[in-house]
């Protein structure tokens, strides 16, 4: 396969993993609550993995003339962090887990389409750290060559752990949406949809990583940063709902060390 075949196929993977899951309300009723926790921790083991083996080395180890990488790292990590938190302030959003509304008031906006903006949020960083890890590697290859899988591994893990990932969020974030909407394939479809902003933010993150050379330990240190954002906002808070157990504490080390279990191997 070439390089135009890979890329397509690292950019939709996460976005076809989301429907995978979302397709779970057309056969499950609802989950229980200990495995939400199970799912959400597993989910920001994974996410968090990416954005330390995936994002921020590969930022800390790329050169740049004007400044220390670390110092490029550490501000492209920051910049990431404002601009998801901008956006979660700005976008009016309703957070269905905790029954919690941010962004902007607005009654404009129906209470179902600010829960698909949450969803939609949640899903732009791990769009955008896809993109922007392929547009790295794509740069690298057509600069110096070399064997196309072995180059394009790194952003294979990242996608494919986002995948693996998005099917069981995805399958938490739709279920409980089945009885706000009354209908099974409004909610797979609220699903499915929701997750198209992931290789939209990934092309956008192919761009400027492969076009702006300059710019990739910014761009690769910026999708961290969202990353995090969205884990510790979002997913660890939800894996954490019933302090009594630790099966979000124990899924999130699973989904951890999946990652860098993956990264050894394909990296």
């Amino acid at each position: 396969m070439n390089q135009y075949i890979y890329s397509i196929i690292l950019l939709i993977l996460p976005f076809i993993a989301t429907g995978l899951g979302s397709s779970f309300v057309l056969f499950f009723k609802k989950t229980n609550p200990k495995l939400n926790q199970i799912f959400n921790g597993f989910a920001a083991g994974v996410m968090f993995s990416a954005s330390v083996f995936g994002l921020i080395l590969p930022s800390l180890e790329t050169n740049v003339d004007y400044l220390p990488s670390y110092l490029v790292t550490t501000l492209g990590f920051i910049l990431g962090i404002l601009l998801i938190y901008l956006i979660d302030k700005l976008i009016p959003h309703f957070h269905l887990s905790s029954n919690s509304e941010e962004g902007i008031k607005t009654n404009k906006i129906s209470r179902a389409n600010k829960m698909f903006l949450a969803v939609t949020i949640h899903n732009i960083p791990e769009g955008l750290s896809v993109g922007v890890a392929l547009g790295t590697a794509l740069a690298s290859f057509n600069n110096n060559g070399g064997d196309l899988f072995t180059i394009l591994a790194p952003a294979l893990m990242i996608s494919l752990g986002i995948a693996i990932q998005n099917i069981p969020e995805g399958a938490v974030t739709v279920l409980p949406l089945k009885e706000n909407f009354n209908s099974r394939n409004k909610a797979f479809l609220f699903g499915v949809m929701s997750g198209i902003v992931e290789p939209i933010a990934g092309i956008i993150g192919l761009f400027l990583a492969y076009y702006i050379t300059p710019l990739m330990p910014w761009t690769l240190s910026l999708a961290a940063g969202c990353m995090v954002y969205v884990i510790v906002e979002d997913l660890i808070p939800s894996s954490m709902e019933e302090n009594k157990n630790h099966f979000g504490l124990f899924s999130f080390v699973i989904g951890f060390l999946l990652m860098m279990i993956l990264e050894g191997t394909l990296g």
